[in-house]
């Protein structure tokens, strides 16, 4: 039976956060020190992570699950959990498009460690792989992450393409004054290695709570930037996808851009998350969350855990409100929901 919340969304697309800790220190997440991690206790198990997972996929029809953190290469034995989850195959009578086939399952890393298990990931059964990269300079990286690790993550992205993913994409956010001259540089590294740049518009998720909506660099400026170096055309509507995307006029590629604040995409929405101490979010700007990790550990049946996640999908809003009064800041960041 299909998820559908209360604007007649289908839900289609899980996020689940496998840890909050992360390598990096980004100055839109996460503050310079001073983290209190989740104890090792309350983060999920990969059992009761698949365990959520067939619940979702099997009661609901979810046919697209991605991995994200913190960083989700920090956990221990990860194609172990990618194994698990690569059997999940959605059922013949959902009214999902992959009905009868196993789910989409990708991956969202800060790539820094990927050459050492590209190959384990994608023989455990990874389909896709994005990679986040704010800036091809290497003292401007070292800033904004607070790590020197820009030749690790162009490693890793190359050793993604070297293991078979296809495609792999860069996640790329901008914000003004800090790497918006960068965009058609960012642009140039995707045309050349042959993967998908996506452009994410800044959003109020960071430690700092500095967020302005006058650091924001709108999807038409980045487009417009990267269209008077590079012709582009735009790909025909995203449908549920988060990202537009435009092809190269000359055949090289295609890139994408994130509007979640000058053009939210909240109307075809989703997707639904848990983060990695096992709390059910429907948004990522949500501020209630529902406890499925004390319903797992009491005993719940999978029925029983599929009635919580219906009845937290029916709580779901229209949309985020970004830049209106009325928005509300999430109690916690984009490391310790997921991103």
């Amino acid at each position: 039976m299909d998820l559908i919340d209360p604007y007649g969304r289908t839900v289609r697309d899980l996020r689940i956060s496998i840890t909050d800790r992360c390598n990096f220190r980004c100055t839109y997440c996460m503050p310079a020190e001073g983290m209190k991690w989740l104890p090792r206790a309350d983060v999920l198990t990969y059992e009761e992570m698949r365990r959520l997972a067939a619940v979702c996929v099997g009661h609901f029809g979810v046919d697209g699950i991605r991995i994200t953190g913190g960083e989700p290469t920090m956990r221990a034995h990860l194609p172990v959990l990618i194994d698990k989850l690569a059997q999940l195959v959605v059922p013949k009578d959902a009214s999902s498009p992959r009905a009868g086939q196993p789910i989409d399952l990708a991956i969202t890393t800060n790539g820094a460690t990927l050459r050492l298990i590209a190959d384990e990931l994608r023989d455990a059964g990874l389909k896709r792989i994005n990679v986040s990269l704010d800036t091809l300079r290497a003292d401007r990286f070292a800033a904004m992450t607070r790590r020197d690790e820009l030749a690790h993550v162009l490693d890793g992205i190359d050793a993604a393409i070297d293991a078979g993913f296809d495609p792999v994409k860069v996640n790329a956010v901008v914000q003004r004054g800090v790497n918006d001259d960068e965009i058609v540089d960012l642009a140039t590294f995707g045309r050349e290695r042959g993967v998908e740049v996506r452009f994410i518009e800044f959003m109020p998720l960071d430690a700092q709570a500095t967020w302005d909506l006058s650091q924001v660099v709108g999807q038409d400026e980045i487009v417009a930037k990267i269209a008077e170096v590079y012709p582009l055309e735009q790909v025909p509507a995203r449908g549920a996808a988060p990202a537009d995307r435009w092809r190269y006029l000359d055949g090289r590629g295609t890139i994408g851009v994130i509007p979640s604040v000058t053009k939210p995409f909240c109307g075809d929405c989703d997707r639904v998350r848990i983060t990695a101490d096992g709390q059910f979010r429907t948004c990522l700007f949500a501020t209630t969350e529902f406890d499925l990790r004390a319903l797992l550990r009491n005993g719940a049946t999978d029925d029983e855990l599929a009635a919580e996640i219906r009845r937290a999908v029916g709580t779901k809003w229209a949309g985020h409100n970004i830049g209106n009064v009325a928005f509300v800041r999430p109690r916690r960041t984009m490391s310790q929901i997921g991103g």
